[in-house]
This record gives structure tokens, C-alpha cells and sequence, in this order.
């Protein structure tokens, strides 16, 4: 049996005008499936061996091809939205015909171009599509620990947990409500830093460097809101967490760190509970 959505490698039984008709190593007389002339390997001939990756064309007919898609059966991947229907979405995954992923298994509206994360399963039909549903299919026990760096994709937003992301396309990750301090959105890529391993082998991450490392940008950032605000804030840093949050995406610890470091430079100043660009 051929597996479906898998890369295998498999014998040229022989040539004619459609391409190469191959089989499974020592099953001459078994099942065989079709690679397109055009993409049988050049020298190749009867008896070669391929690598191809098995899928069903657009009338769902077992075929192989010589493509490398961009994941196979239970693997994750980032796919471009090429098409979305009121039955389902249309994804580009580097092969002739592009992925189907039905109405059902998607988590929000969707819209050509945009950038999604799904996983690659099999239909009751036996079809290849994808699914935007990838918690079930993350694993834990990541080969990081505590200040290691990662990239990630986020595949989903909870108010009141966090930002749920997919550690290299592969291990569970959540930053914690509390560590997000810039919108976040689905399909995007993130790196950040691995805050805690926790017991069951999730981690949880935080988009922000080290303090000693972070209070440089954070500075930086407090004097771009100042330009912005014609050099004074109407607030100072015994501000309300929650405010500091939605002006600077900070939170108010790493505000007024970033507030002492401009005061030792002596860039700002802070009066009347304002704070001020010194010129």
C-alpha cells in the first residue's frame, strides 16, 4: 500500500506516454501509481528508484510527484491562503494543486493572502487536508530550558491566558497574558525566550529580552512616545499599570526601569507628574 501524504521510495515498472508507472520495492505485480512524464528524473528509466511524495490529483486519483511539499501527514506548517470559498479555504503547499481546508476546520475568517498554521491529516474520504485545529497535535518535552531563545508561530489568541504558539512548528508554547505587550495575531512568527519549562514539558515564553538586556529598546521606546507627544507625557511612572500598558506596551516595572536609565542620562525629566524630553 502506498501511503498517502508521505515521501517513499519506489521502483519505475516502465514508461509510456503518460510517464512513469511505479510500484513498491518487490511488488511488481501490486499496486502501481502514475509520475507525470515531466517529472520523471532525468536517466531515469525501468528499474530506477524515486523519491516521490503520493497525493490525489484533482480527480482524486492517487499520483506521485517529485515536489517537495512544504509538510507531510502530521507534520505543521505556515501555508499562504490562495483561495477562500464559503465551503472551505485554498492553500499553496508547493505542489500542483493546492491544499483543501474545509469550512469546519478553521479557527477565523480567512482571506487570500493571509498566513496560517495547519497540520496535514486524512478525511473519511481519504483526501489530504488541513486543519487549523494543531493543539492535539503539538508535543511537549521540547529540548530547551529556562533563557534559551525560540521561534515560534502563534496559531491562536485567549483573552485572560495568552498567546498560544507553536514552538518551531512543533512543541506546545504559551505567552502569558501578562508578558503580552504587543498585538499579536495569528500566523505570525515570533522569537522569543523560554520564561519556564513547566511540569507537563509546555513552555512559556516571553517576547521581551532579559531586564539588563531589554532596558536599552525599552528606552528607546519611552523617547519615541515622547516625540510623539511633543515631548511630554501627562503621566509619569506611579502611573496605572494598565495605562502604561496601552501607550508603551510595557509593563509598569519595565517602564520605570527604562525611566531611571533616561533619568542617569539625564535625557528627561519628571515634575507635576509629567514626564519631559530634556533638549
Amino acid at each position: 500500500m502506498f501511503a498517502l501524504g508521505k515521501t517513499q521510495s519506489l521502483v519505475i515498472q516502465r514508461i509510456n506516454d503518460s510517464g512513469a508507472i511505479l510500484a513498491e520495492p518487490g511488488h511488481a505485480a501490486g499496486e502501481t501509481v502514475l509520475l507525470p512524464g515531466k517529472q520523471i528524473p532525468p536517466g531515469a528509466g525501468s528499474g530506477s528508484t524515486v523519491s516521490v511524495f503520493i497525493y490525489r490529483d484533482s480527480e482524486d486519483r492517487l499520483i506521485a510527484t517529485t515536489k517537495t511539499p512544504a509538510m507531510e501527514l502530521g507534520e505543521l506548517a505556515v501555508l499562504e491562503v490562495a483561495q477562500a470559498t464559503n465551503i472551505g479555504a485554498f492553500l499553496r503547499w508547493g505542489l500542483d494543486k493546492d491544499l483543501f481546508l474545509p469550512f469546519k476546520e478553521q479557527k477565523t475568517k480567512l482571506r487570500p493572502g493571509m498566513r496560517v498554521l495547519v497540520a496535514l491529516y486524512i478525511d473519511k474520504s481519504d483526501r489530504l487536508c488541513a486543519t487549523m485545529n494543531v493543539y492535539d497535535r503539538l508535543q511537549t518535552g521540547a529540548p530547551y530550558q529556562r533563557n534559551d531563545r525560540v521561534w515560534g508561530t502563534v496559531y491562536g489568541i485567549r483573552p485572560g491566558i495568552g498567546a498560544f504558539v507553536a514552538v518551531e512548528n512543533r512543541y506546545f508554547g504559551l505567552i502569558p497574558e501578562q508578558e503580552l505587550y504587543t498585538r499579536l495575531s495569528p500566523g505570525e512568527r515570533v522569537e522569543a525566550r523560554v520564561i519556564k519549562v513547566r511540569p507537563d514539558g509546555k513552555l512559556n515564553l516571553s517576547t521581551r529580552k532579559k531586564a539588563y538586556a531589554q532596558i536599552d529598546e525599552d528606552a528607546a521606546r519611552v523617547l519615541r512616545t515622547l516625540k510623539e507627544y511633543g515631548g511630554e507625557l501627562s503621566f509619569d511612572d506611579k502611573a496605572d499599570p494598565e495605562r502604561i500598558k496601552r501607550e508603551l506596551e510595557l509593563s509598569k516595572n519595565a517602564f520605570k526601569r527604562a525611566v531611571g536609565h533616561l533619568l542617569k542620562q539625564d535625557r528627561i525629566e519628571i515634575a507635576d507628574g509629567k514626564i519631559r524630553e530634556k533638549k
